[in-house]
């Protein structure tokens, strides 16, 4: 049975960094703008950047924070493969950074070389988190030093880019390939359209948080099943409080 003790699956939920474009600064207000006028749209006439900030800044690294990271390992336990699950959520977007780089610091004291594992996480996630470690003056993680490594050094593992099989057009969302894959996919109540607004209007982050762990679990069933993994599928647990993401 092999092993995916180095691999941290991942996963993040991130907002508007402000509820309301009009609370934005003029020089963000200015930015957002130009932002908005690069946008695709539909229809002869562009929207108002006001209504395009509510859906979409969300997705923008310059213009949104990170209020939730999911993450799951898996490990064996007497004979057993388990899945440990946790989610990190909070306002403060420094601090919860600053506890996920703890995470990432202990599965390296562990385990040496850290690889990344998530959907779409190299077009999204690691880009977002990276930019947002700047942002907020904070050092990167070792394993997250990108910048200057050649394409073949960058070890982390896309599920969507696995499920692409070198087609670069083609985009598929992890709940489509659970889909048609046949693996089950946890029920939530939301989705990545609606966590925006759960935050800001809820301020709901333990349901933002099942959401994200939600995601982690799928993200690894898909793994486990494009690797062609016969064994049997880890349990999810889920760890509660401070550093105990990890075995």
């Amino acid at each position: 049975m092999e092993s995916y003790a180095n691999i941290l699956f991942v996963d993040i939920e991130t907002v508007s960094v402000q509820p309301e474009f009009s609370m934005l600064s003029d020089e963000m207000q200015a930015e957002w703008e130009r932002k908005a006028r690069l946008i695709r749209h539909t229809g002869d006439t562009p929207p108002d950047p006001a209504n395009v900030f509510t859906d979409r800044a969300g997705i923008y690294s310059e213009f949104a924070k990170i209020v939730c990271i999911a993450f799951g390992t898996i490990y064996t336990s007497d004979g057993v493969r388990r899945l440990r699950l946790k989610a990190i959520s909070g306002d403060d977007e420094k601090a919860l950074l600053e506890e996920f780089n703890k995470v990432v610091t202990k599965m390296a004291a562990l385990h040496g070389d850290v690889r990344f594992c998530g959907h779409n996480i190299k077009e999204f996630d690691i880009p977002f988190i990276c930019r947002r470690y700047i942002i907020n003056g904070l050092m990167l993680p070792p394993c997250l030093m990108l910048s200057g490594r050649k394409p073949w050094e960058i070890t982390h593992i896309d599920t969507m880019e696995l499920w692409k099989f070198g087609d670069v057009k083609n985009y598929t969302s992890l709940s489509l390939l659970a889909a048609v894959l046949g693996i089950p996919s946890p029920k939530g109540d939301i989705d990545g359209s609606m966590v925006g607004t759960v935050y800001w209007n809820e301020h709901d982050l333990d349901r933002i948080s099942r959401y994200c762990m939600g995601d982690v679990l799928t993200c690894v069933r898909v793994f486990l099943r494009l690797k062609g993994d016969t064994g049997a599928p880890p349990e999810p647990e889920y760890a509660d409080g401070p550093g105990n993401a990890l075995p």
